[in-house]
């Protein structure tokens, strides 16, 4: 697969088959003089992410911010890499600072990938429920959506052509050793349907459209009504 805009200003720069296979789906949006990256892969790509974000003609020294929407391996890995080669700044929520900050191989799952993790410092930690941000010409919504890990959030920007939420992770999956807690993942989930976003940009499972938004989150939902 090759790196590919997926709706207008935003495009989908890393994943498993696109820089490494331990990647996550990592997501680029332009913000004008700006650029957001939504995730940082598992580490090993951080160097085709790079060149990938220079395949669709931007420069990476424009990457200005990186939203860590969690702090398991597959989604932090690159961070030191990254922001080494950019100078970004990293957001995320306090709730994952240990995992991001701290490195523990438990927290970040990077025992389970067998991978090392080269902790980062965070530059904006996120509290409460909401917090929105204006970088460059975009504002970007940042929601706490706790379940998968404590810290785990979801964003979301309003472009003129509808909503765009990067709810990475949406699938889950949990276990006890990362703090997961499947009654706040399902309100999360609630708070995610609520948005009525056009566009839904997970962690793994690829981009939905329309109605497929809807129809995916329910999914999980149903897939875990048991638990």
């Amino acid at each position: 697969m090759e790196p590919k805009e997926i709706w207008r200003g935003i495009y989908l720069v890393g994943g498993a088959g696109i820089s490494h296979p331990a990647d996550c789906c990592v997501y680029l949006a332009d913000a004008g003089p700006k650029l957001v990256m939504i995730d940082a892969g598992a580490g090993s790509g951080a160097g085709a992410i790079l060149s990938n974000v220079e395949a669709l003609g931007f420069e990476p020294s424009r990457i200005s911010h990186l939203v860590a929407t969690h702090g398991h391996i597959d989604h932090i890995g690159g961070i030191s890499r990254i922001k080494e080669a950019t100078g970004c700044r990293v957001i995320a929520h306090r709730r994952d600072r240990d995992a991001i900050e701290l490195g523990d191989p438990a927290l970040t799952a990077a025992d389970l990938y067998g991978i090392e993790y080269w902790p980062e410092k965070i530059d904006t930690i996120l509290g409460g429920d909401e917090t929105a941000q204006k970088i460059g010409d975009l504002e970007f919504h940042f929601i706490a959506t706790p379940g998968h890990t404590p810290g785990s959030i979801a964003a979301y920007i309003d472009m003129g052509e509808g909503r765009v939420l990067f709810g990475q992770d949406v699938h889950g999956p949990f276990s006890d050793v990362w703090g997961s807690d499947i009654s706040e993942w399902k309100r999360s989930m609630e708070k995610l349907l609520e948005l009525e976003a056009d566009i839904l940009c997970e962690g793994h499972a690829g981009v939905f459209r329309g109605g497929e938004v809807r129809g995916y989150i329910e999914s999980q939902l149903l897939r875990y009504s048991r638990v």
